[in-house]
């Protein structure tokens, strides 16, 4: 143990003798740790660990066999519930939203719908009061409760726990606060966190579509239940299969094509679960690869220090010091260090994702949260890669120690000969740089494609343009009264100074996050089975003034007037792709009939440009627009057009809305904005990709700064006799740098193809993304250039700055 302490010492004063190198391998490790307990934490949070119940598991979504949805119908989820042999219970709840009023003003909260059974099957026990069970279901709107989440009783009621008991209001009507949900709990999605709780059986007081009868109306968002102990995967998927052959043959008309599989609840079933784990796999491939070119590096500079020390080792080996004793001594300074750059990444991985707990990505759904605060097993494996990492940087310089001549190195100073062939410590550095060239690439192209992205063609025009989003369910409207406040609203809002249009759609596109679609049918057909449609599109109720609003331009025809009401014939407006679907070219198409799903005959009487509705990199989409007044609904999105300062315009709205009906709560923001939350993956792929590509650069300056020295340093004697010999500066350098020059060529040259290769994944993320794009490889080009410069720049100093005479008086 004395022994030990003494190469700690020692190993303590050798590398504060050498701060530069200290600083440079501390920053090194620390990023290449602090990466990997970032990604891994994420990945934790969303992938191994995203829910917090007991036995989560056994915990399965039951999705469609044939897409990536998991919306069922409330009648449908009694008979998976009730003729399953496979699960120990399924529960169902949906995402919704309320106005919630304590007395005060009323406020937009979200909310989750859950069947009486969702706490006991979750195995959830209250912070306060209780939950809901299933005694409490009687019926429809028999079961008038809240449990409130922790998080929103915390911020709203301030802890009172008096509350328990108290009656408020949601969307009119009164519900009673019977408990408050434990802290850790936030329901079964990552990325949202429900503000309060309430039993599904009371859904239709909170939304009209919400129909606890309608077979064909699949608006439970998600049933889960745990698997009973014994039960595979697959006989539960075989199970559920046998009920839908059974609801197939029971209820044709309602339910067809239903097949099931199963797919774990945190991140939505396969919707995005799958893209989620392949992009956190690939970046904890990337993270770890960037711990071993940091490696790699350390491995550089620590080959370079020991051929600086060649001296040191040979007299203590003339001495009588044993190899191993060297060897130990090495690998204390490697371990010491590796501590030291470990604690500085957690450190900071901490603070960043201490960071990334506190972002809320959307403004306007606040609850859209992960926690990816780092549990035991994320510092277990940021202490298991600091160790390891020690061990494989500090074998690096073993095998030249244990090579070492002490009789050749007082002789000739170096601690081996000049070698031409290829080392492994090349082909590390040279993968490093072809990694760096990649991120590079990659981060190049995310970017470059954000920026189209946010300056395309979206077949509406962001700018200038507000949005006023709101429910009228959520002030108690139904029937007449919904259009009625419509038509107010619309009018209270253009006679505000500076509005220019007002235009009312139920689902902003590429911002609201769910849409209404509808098969289509040629008019000659009589056979409406899903089969037989002509295309599927997405289906939009909007008012006369809407496409001058939203700035969409109208190709032929014309758009709607506040006569299309029910009275008049069914209408439509559809976009261009529509037109060259169903019929088969966009000429001419205007007076012609299409029928959808239940036979409803529609005539066209205008068409506009295509568009993006679900996300920017989807593939052009039919879409149709019916007249509000013939396809009334509650969800109202109020498009504002206007040439003055949005903040100004957005007071105005409150105020006017507000003068209208005070209960009405209404979330106003500019259309730019609302775009956050579609864009949001393309950021989050740009910032990874970015970040990593930063760290890239700086651990590949490392590894060529690194190989530079040690090429420098191992033939220092060479490059003096060439000096005295008459060699010009330039054949010194070359001679010196002329390796680590052809090692970022090759390795930037093979990095930049792979970059555009790989750069094609990000077109599924990123709107136009193009790895061709001639500024992207311009830019990777001089990059890469500027990168071998700075990193070289201290090995060449260095090389020109020998003095012949002094070398060889030293030899």
């Amino acid at each position: 143990m004395q022994t030990f302490w003494q190469d700690l010492r020692y190993a303590a004063r050798m590398l504060t003798k050498s701060p530069g190198f200290l600083a440079v391998a501390v920053l090194t490790l620390a990023m290449a740790i602090g990466a990997n307990a970032v990604v891994f934490s994420v990945l934790n949070a969303l992938i191994l660990h995203p829910l917090h119940v007991a036995n989560a598991g056994t915990l399965w979504a039951i999705q469609h066999g044939n897409e990536a949805s998991l919306y069922q119908s409330y009648p449908d989820y009694l008979d998976l519930g009730s003729r399953n042999r496979s699960f120990e219970g399924l529960a169902a709840f949906n995402i919704d939203e309320a106005a919630l009023d304590t007395g005060d003003n009323p406020s937009r909260i979200w909310l989750a719908e859950v069947s009486g059974n969702y706490f006991d099957l979750l195995g959830v026990q209250p912070y306060l009061g209780r939950v809901f069970h299933l005694s409490d279901e009687r019926g429809p709107n028999s079961a008038p409760y809240i449990v409130l989440g922790y998080s929103y009783w915390h911020t709203h009621f301030q802890d009172d726990r008096s509350v328990v008991g108290r009656v408020i209001q949601l969307s009119k009507h009164p519900f009673t606060v019977v408990g408050v949900a434990p802290p850790q709990f936030h329901g079964t999605l990552v990325f949202f966190d429900a503000d309060l709780f309430v039993p599904i059986v009371n859904a239709e007081q909170l939304s009209s579509g919400n129909d606890l009868n309608g077979r064909g109306n699949r608006w439970v968002f998600m049933t889960l239940g745990r698997l009973k102990s014994g039960v595979t995967r697959a006989q539960a998927i075989a199970d559920l299969n046998s009920i839908g052959s059974y609801l197939e043959k029971t209820y044709p008309k309602e339910d067809t094509q239903r097949t099931f599989t199963l797919a774990r609840p945190s991140l939505y079933g396969d919707y995005l679960g799958r893209p989620m784990l392949a992009f956190m796999g690939a970046l904890m491939l990337l993270a770890g690869l960037i711990l071993l070119a940091a490696c790699a590096n350390l491995g550089g500079l620590f080959a370079a220090r020991a051929m600086d020390r060649s001296r040191e080792f040979a007299l203590r080996l003339a001495l009588g010091a044993g190899r191993l004793r060297l060897l130990r001594q090495l690998f204390t300074e490697a371990g010491l260090l590796s501590i030291i750059g470990g604690a500085v990444g957690i450190w900071s991985s901490v603070a960043l994702l201490h960071g990334l707990s506190l972002w809320r990505p959307a403004s306007k759904w606040p609850e859209m949260h992960v926690a990816v605060n780092p549990d035991a097993n994320v510092y277990g494996v940021a202490v298991l890669m600091t160790l390891v990492s020690g061990l494989l940087f500090g074998a690096v310089p073993v095998r030249q120690v244990i090579h070492t001549d002490p009789y050749q190195i007082v002789k000739s100073g170096s601690l081996g000969k000049v070698g031409r062939r290829i080392t492994v410590r090349d082909l590390l550095l040279g993968v490093q740089i072809a990694l760096c060239a990649v991120l590079i690439t990659s981060s190049f192209v995310a970017v470059r494609g954000l920026v189209r992205s946010l300056h395309s063609d979206f077949g509406f025009i962001p700018e200038n343009a507000l949005l006023v989003d709101t429910d009228l369910n959520l002030a108690g409207y139904r029937g007449e009264s919904v259009p009625e406040m419509q038509q107010r609203m619309i009018d209270a809002l253009e006679a505000i100074s500076g509005v220019q249009a007002v235009g009312l759609v139920d689902s902003a596109p590429l911002v609201a996050g769910g849409y209404n679609g509808s098969l289509v049918f040629d008019d000659s057909v009589t056979d409406f089975r899903p089969s037989n449609a002509a295309a599927h599109s997405f289906v939009f109720s909007t008012s006369p003034e809407y496409f001058r609003a939203a700035g969409t331009t109208l190709l032929s025809g014309r758009t709607f007037t506040r006569h299309d009401d029910k009275h008049a014939p069914l209408m439509a407006v559809v976009n261009q792709f529509f037109a060259r679907k169903v019929f088969g070219s966009p000429a001419n198409v205007v007076g012609r009939y299409f029928k959808k799903g239940d036979g409803t005959r529609i005539q066209i009487v205008g068409m506009v440009e295509d568009g993006k509705y679900n996300h920017i990199t989807e593939d052009p989409q039919p879409a149709m627009f019916l007249p509000i007044l013939q396809a009334p609904t509650s969800a109202t999105w109020l498009v504002v057009r206007s040439n003055v300062d949005s903040g100004r315009i957005s007071a105005a709205i409150r105020n006017n809305v507000r003068h209208l009906d005070a209960s009405l709560p209404v979330y106003v923001t500019t259309w730019s904005k609302g775009l956050e939350l579609t864009l949001f993956p393309a950021r989050m792929a740009a910032l990874s990709l970015g970040v990593m590509g930063l760290m890239g650069v700086m651990l590949s300056i490392t590894g060529i700064f690194g190989m530079a020295a040690y090429s420098v340093s191992k033939r220092l004697r060479e490059l003096g006799i060439r000096m005295a010999l008459g060699a010009q500066r330039k054949e010194v350098l070359q001679a010196a740098l002329a390796r680590p020059f052809r090692l970022l060529a090759f390795g930037s040259s093979a990095g930049l193809l792979l970059g555009i290769l790989a750069s094609r994944v990000l077109a599924f993320i990123v709107y136009q993304a193009t790895p061709r794009d001639p500024l992207v490889l311009a830019g990777v080009v001089l990059a890469m250039g500027l990168l071998g410069l700075l990193a070289t720049w201290i090995p060449a100093q260095r090389a020109l700055s020998i003095d012949p005479a002094r070398l060889l008086r030293e030899e």
